[in-house]
């Protein structure tokens, strides 16, 4: 009897522990929210390894309850901490628990106490962070483990050197974000949301995680398939590689070895993919990759990762028209502007199952294709456009914007750059650098777009074709929107509502033309919008059947400029956004404004090959 008593208090003294924790936070419900705010669980939000292209078993996840303080940015770090805030939710969000806003004149401090795995133990232990938006110094055990400015890239430190003996150890961060009071990149963030601009984000806004490695390991692969010549090139950053180190990079289908190469670390493997799989919109195959540090016959590292045997290039139509290629074949490229935005987690989405419901929701109603604009998305976000063939244009986040839309040339006008600061420009190029490695190897992205309706467009021909160099393999569409420079492999024009698209018999011979941005047809739904009132669209509409029979007449005129040249239409938008109510999804997700079974049937007009001849 005893027994079963101490049994008893030590179980009840663990739900009063567990129930203490999550009673220290609650969702805000000032606003909206999606139904996957009540599904997140405080003790373990985004539970998912975070990095499917280079897979170790190895690792804690950290997202969850940590402390936090707001202070003048000043002021020393806190003595005391405010409360708690759910890790990895912006601490403006509904998620976090905290709903605050912290500007330029403040910083934003983090405390948690961790206990190891057991796994970690006699590893190189590293600290990741998906991203932290903007300037973020790292403490732990009380020393400073590094610092990282950048609020859109993944980023880690090897905190071995700062471990205390036993499994606890403690974490702070520290962050400082100026979000449209500085020069940084920030995408649509500023401190007075209103119209076209949103809510800020700062701090940590995707999963933080440890991961225990050999002092010998790997930090990156970088993998370029060639479909036309049946390769695959793989190479691999190591570090703290040894003279006589080797890598061996093995290439699967399923159970079945595709190749093997054993070569020197630091070297490129070129791999034989024969009978290869080509990986499309209507059949996304993912082959399946293994790299091993070799020293001495005897593996010392080893990630697994996967690849896509797929090409995105330009070639000329009967009419001599450029037109974009998925695997050397014509594919119309149709789908919305998406910001990526969620009323409950901002930057952030709730759950797994939340994120990939939109990316689902626009396959079903026959789009193949995301602009995923200014914003870039946690790791796990590519990985799903990867498994279910859905085509993504990849925007840099913009900053420091000068020039809004409204003063850009127009189409056939002289083009002109801003003149940024040095401090401005080396963020903006140090940042986009950074995306571009970290986002290089997830097949479903086609299309860098380095700037966006001249909002804080420089150095334009310079930038673009420092893109095109660093990145060969796909499109680079220079200036989304207008300011075109002859440079880039696309021409992009932006017209609100009705489909319109940059004139082929001037652009056409050398360059895809595409139509960025249109429609943005709105109607606000009662009891599902963000705000009471100064919601908008470019059009608006009363019911669904109206918004229908209007975006039907633009699918219409899609048919005739597809026949006339036109490569790619992106419509405005996936959901409704803040006050922007011009989404085939409220804000909310809980209402699809246009019946999904009529989309479908309306979008995939546009990829019959009889429009092109």
């Amino acid at each position: 009897m005893k027994k079963l008593n101490l049994c008893l208090a030590v179980f009840t003294a663990a739900c009063l522990s567990a129930n203490a924790q999550q009673s220290s936070w609650h969702l805000i419900k000032t606003k909206i929210t999606t139904p996957w705010a009540d599904k997140v669980d405080p003790n373990a939000p985004l539970p998912e390894y975070p990095r499917p292209q280079l897979v170790r078993g190895n690792w804690q996840n950290l997202n969850g309850l940590w402390n936090y303080a707001i202070v003048p940015r000043a002021a020393a770090e806190p003595s005391a901490y405010a409360g708690k805030i759910l890790v990895p939710f912006a601490v403006e969000s509904a998620l976090s628990g905290v709903g605050k806003t912290v500007g330029k004149d403040s910083m934003l401090w983090y405390k948690t106490t961790i206990t190891f795995n057991k796994t970690l133990k006699g590893k190189n232990v590293l600290l990741h962070f998906g991203a932290v938006d903007w300037r973020t110094e790292v403490f732990v055990n009380g020393v400073s483990a590094g610092k990282h400015e950048g609020g859109f890239d993944p980023f880690t430190f090897n905190i071995t050197p700062y471990l205390k003996g036993g499994a606890k150890q403690e974490i702070k961060v520290s962050v400082w974000d100026p979000t449209n009071d500085g020069p940084q990149p920030r995408g649509k963030q500023v401190k007075n949301p209103e119209g076209i601009w949103y809510t800020p984000v700062t701090g940590i806004w995707q999963t933080v995680w440890l991961e225990g490695v050999a002092k010998t390991h790997i930090e990156a692969t970088k993998q370029t398939p060639d479909i036309d010549n049946h390769t695959l090139t793989v190479s691999a950053e190591v570090s703290d590689s040894q003279p006589g180190d080797q890598l061996k990079i093995t290439a699967w289908d399923g159970k079945t070895k595709v190749d093997e190469k054993t070569v020197d670390a630091g070297a490129a493997a070129v791999l034989d993919i024969k009978d290869e799989k080509l990986w499309s919109t209507t059949d996304p195959f993912l082959y399946d990759l293994q790299v091993v540090v070799i020293r001495k016959g005897k593996p010392v590292d080893e990630v697994k990762s996967y690849f896509a045997m797929r090409k995105i290039s330009l070639g000329a139509d009967a009419n001599g028209v450029q037109r974009m290629l998925l695997n050397n074949k014509f594919v119309f490229e149709y789908g919305p502007l998406d910001q990526g935005w969620w009323p409950d987690g901002l930057y952030t989405p709730p759950t797994y199952e939340a994120m990939s419901y939109d990316i689902d929701q626009l396959k079903a109603m026959g789009f193949n294709m995301i602009r995923k604009h200014i914003k870039v998305e946690p790791a796990r976000y590519y990985n799903y456009c990867d498994k279910t063939g859905m085509l993504l244009w990849q925007d840099m986040p913009s900053g420091d914007l000068g020039n809004h839309w409204e003063n850009r040339p127009g189409v056939l006008d002289k083009a002109t750059d801003q003149q940024r600061t040095p401090e401005s420009e080396g963020y903006y190029r140090k940042e986009w650098n950074a995306i571009i490695n970290s986002l290089y190897n997830y097949p479903c992205i086609v299309v860098w777009t380095p700037f966006n309706e001249a909002w804080g467009q420089f150095k334009t021909v310079e930038i673009t074709e420092w893109t095109m160099k660093k990145d060969p393999s796909r499109l680079v569409n220079s200036a989304s929107g207008g300011n075109f420079y002859d440079t880039g492999n696309i021409v992009d024009l932006h017209n609100y509502p009705h489909p319109a698209m940059p004139r082929p018999e001037i652009f056409g011979k050398t360059k895809a033309v595409v139509l960025g941005e249109f429609g943005g047809l709105g109607w606000p739904v009662d009891g599902h919008t963000w705000q009471a009132n100064k919601n908008w669209g470019y059009q608006n509409f009363k019911n669904g059947d109206d918004l229908l029979k209007r975006y039907i007449t633009f699918t219409d005129r899609l048919q005739e400029l597809i026949k006339l040249g036109l490569s790619a239409a992106v419509y405005t938008q996936t959901t409704d956004v803040e006050g922007e109510v011009n989404g085939f999804m409220t804000y909310d997700r809980k209402v699809i404004k246009m019946p999904v079974e009529l989309l479908h049937k309306e979008n995939v007009k546009l990829y019959d090959p009889a429009l092109v001849k």
